[in-house]
């Protein structure tokens, strides 16, 4: 999990929330990016809503192809998500 101390947003008249930008660019959040609203007692949360994958046999078994086309996945590194999770607690 990823936190970020002292961020904040407000609701505006529209009832609309910006996402800071910091948390876009880490979560490949785009304009037209799917989400989906949850409501959790008294948190809302927010979903990248995205298509599952399809199952596909190969030889005797079946393996998990992505739906999504190259160009609409998220650039997100991988590696360094897991770096900074481990960096974020201490030996």
């Amino acid at each position: 999990m990823w936190y970020v101390n002292g961020m904040r947003t407000t609701i505006d008249k529209a009832g609309r929330v910006v996402i800071p930008v910091a948390v876009r660019e880490r979560l490949g959040l785009r304009p037209g990016t799917d989400l989906e609203v949850l409501v959790e007692d008294f948190s809302v949360r927010l979903v990248r809503r995205v298509p599952g994958p399809k199952l596909v046999k190969v030889g005797t078994r079946l393996v998990a192809r992505a739906t999504v086309p190259d160009a609409a996945r998220p650039d997100i590194d991988v590696a360094r998500l897991i770096d900074e999770e481990r960096d974020r607690w201490p030996l």
